[in-house]
């Protein structure tokens, strides 16, 4: 049996052409593709200021870093998504307060949010999980009212609209990432979108040693790092962003087979695939294994469809729950029930943007002859 991965990046000719002309030239780093890069994913945004990085999670570090967020400060996030979230609060030396989530839509529940404020919470990061838009209206009003920062972690979510606005647009400051299993890839990397252009001036600076543009290759004006993009990478960017609508149609037609496919067990709850007031940008496909199910039957599911060569992923393990954490006083214990009795029955199937309906009859027919072994249909 051939075996299916949980995900596989969709490179085509142009991509590798693009990648290949940079390397004829003597640009391979801060040239002239990381401009048109950030030039096109500032288009795309309503022009706020893009800034390409080397990864999702260097362009959370520098949110937060942007922000002057440090010891004493707190930081609302979720703790049902990676764990890069929580980290680059860390980074700083603030506090992560994690927030429960919505059991529906994943993400966080803006009530609960509100609920979490404190003297010292200096911002919200509010994540577009799987790629499904949170509810922005009302956490730009707790933000506005309670004159908080409001992050957009929208490293699942390129491409999805809220109220026909795309995400990312929201927020003082919002990240995406492109690692190979998202919707478009440059390898490695991510980028932040800014409104304000001071502060898209600075972060520029921070992701290249601490340099402003009028500085010498040895002066630094502040602490800074090495978080920038290559010109390879910036290639591959552009040549991925310029047919992301079809990209994401293509993720949506193979969610749509899932649906069908999958409907008719009663032991799994699908994702929702339709809102009035958004759409999805599919990241994942993430099914449930319904309440009146064993909560054995998920990782039971998993070991299985691995026995069978088909991939599959436990989306996602509590942050407040990893080892990593318990070294720091600073992140708050918490009680979330819905993020873990959810983050108990939730798996991520194989799923890519060329994914073919043969795969995904192989995957919905191992599911059944599973679920129909352990009675649970």
């Amino acid at each position: 049996m051939n075996s299916i991965p949980l995900s596989a990046p969709d490179i085509t000719e142009a991509e590798i052409e693009a990648v290949t002309s940079v390397l004829r030239t003597n640009s391979l780093s801060l040239g002239p593709g990381l401009e048109e890069f950030e030039a096109l994913l500032s288009e795309r945004h309503r022009h706020t200021s893009a800034i390409a990085v080397s990864s999702g999670t260097a362009a959370l570090h520098l949110a937060i870093r942007a922000l002057n967020i440090g010891p004493h400060d707190e930081v609302i996030v979720p703790s049902f998504t990676f764990i890069a979230v929580a980290n680059a609060v860390l980074y700083e030396g603030a506090a992560p307060v994690f927030v429960d989530i919505d059991p529906a839509t994943f993400n966080m529940n803006p009530a609960l949010v509100e609920a979490a404020i404190t003297s010292r919470t200096r911002a919200i990061v509010v994540v577009h999980t799987f790629g499904v838009p949170a509810e922005l209206d009302a956490f730009c009003d707790i933000a506005q009212r309670h004159q908080l920062y409001l992050i957009e972690d929208a490293c699942e979510a390129i491409g999805a609209t809220y109220h026909g606005h795309p995400v990312g647009t929201f927020g003082d400051i919002a990240v995406f990432g492109f690692y190979p299993n998202k919707q478009i890839t440059t390898g490695e990397g991510g980028a932040l979108l800014v409104r304000d252009p001071q502060l898209a001036h600075r972060i520029r600076a921070m992701r290249n040693q601490g340099r402003y543009p009028t500085d010498d290759w040895f002066q630094h004006r502040e602490l800074g790092f090495n978080y920038r993009l290559s010109e390879m990478a910036c290639a591959l960017g552009i040549a991925q962003l310029k047919r992301l609508e079809s990209v994401l149609a293509l993720r949506a037609n193979v969610a749509s087979l899932y649906h069908q496919r999958l409907a008719e067990f009663s032991a799994i709850q699908c994702p929702i695939s339709h809102f009035a007031d958004r759409s999805i940008s599919w990241f994942v496909y993430v099914i449930r294994i319904a309440e009146y199910a064993s909560v054995g039957i998920r990782d039971c599911l998993v070991k299985r469809l691995a026995e069978r060569g088909i991939a599959s992923g436990r989306y996602f393990a509590p942050i407040h729950h990893q080892p990593a954490f318990e070294a720091f006083s600073q992140a708050h214990p918490s009680h979330l029930p819905i993020t873990e009795a959810v983050a108990q029955r939730t798996v991520a199937l194989p799923f890519f943007n060329r994914m073919t309906s043969i795969q995904i009859d192989s995957v919905s027919d191992a599911i059944r002859s599973i679920l129909q072994e352990e009675n649970a249909l």
